[in-house]
């Protein structure tokens, strides 16, 4: 009878300028693709990855755990050294964790966060990292209007045409903007994300902040359920998944 395995849980995180997303794909080159070569080199053995879920083309992750399963890794601390040595330089794995043999990195996951960044003035530092805007918005109004997306909503007006969901029912437990180091930075934490939503929301918001419109203006949007009625989705390099949440993994 084989041996059964043991499954792991690996914090990763990367920057996603170089790569066409998180998951892999057949003509081009994406960050699971990458993570796959260094731990199949290393295992010895074909690995594939489970993850908490998608970030699309320049998307950034500060933390996003996957799930794997494999023989008993003897040394976890030099398995991460060996794992950080092969993967480019734009990729790090961060944590590796021992779980039991249903623990899921997608279905598990209780909460996700993202931030979106935004700055004003040229700066090469922010390159492919922060979306520059020439005018500053009216952020007291897009708070307004951000307060309405709390609670458990239909979002299907955020959400990118025909995605294969069952349903485009979440809960957003936190939405505000805030000034950090000069820079104009988007918060949210829901349990779940539509495609392309963070980047739907916060063009949304945007657009009500930059023109005359009332914050309660969002509600109709919502109430619409309609892509057409909500704003254009903002470049995706100013995007980051910053958090994954788990009933029995301690946050960092």
């Amino acid at each position: 009878m084989e041996e059964k395995k043991q499954r792991y849980f690996l914090e990763i995180s990367y920057d996603g300028t170089a790569y066409h997303g998180w998951q892999i794909q057949h003509n081009a080159i994406s960050v699971q693709q990458k993570l796959h070569e260094a731990l199949s080199k290393i295992l010895r053995q074909n690995i594939e990855t489970t993850g908490a879920g998608r970030t699309d083309t320049g998307v950034h992750a500060r933390q996003l755990f996957v799930h794997f399963d494999v023989d008993i890794i003897q040394d976890e601390k030099r398995f991460l050294h060996s794992l950080n040595a092969l993967l480019p330089s734009d990729i790090s794995a961060n944590r590796l964790l021992a779980v039991s043999a249903d623990a899921h990195a997608r279905f598990d996951a209780t909460a996700r966060s993202y931030e979106y960044h935004i700055h004003f003035g040229k700066n090469p530092f922010f390159a492919n990292r922060s979306w520059q805007l020439r005018d500053i918005p009216d952020v007291d109004k897009m708070n307004q209007a951000a307060h309405y997306l709390l609670g458990t909503q239909d979002f299907g007006c955020f959400s990118k045409a025909h995605t294969q969901v069952f349903t485009n029912i979440c809960t957003i437990r936190h939405a505000e903007w805030v000034w950090e180091d000069g820079r104009l930075v988007f918060h949210i934490t829901a349990d779940r994300f539509l495609r392309n939503m963070v980047r739907a929301i916060v063009g949304t918001l945007l657009e009500i902040g930059m023109r005359d419109s009332a914050p309660e203006s969002i509600l109709n949007i919502i109430q619409s359920k309609d892509r057409a009625q909500a704003g254009t989705s903002v470049p995706a390099h100013g995007l980051y998944l910053t958090k994954v949440v788990y009933p029995y993994i301690e946050s960092n």
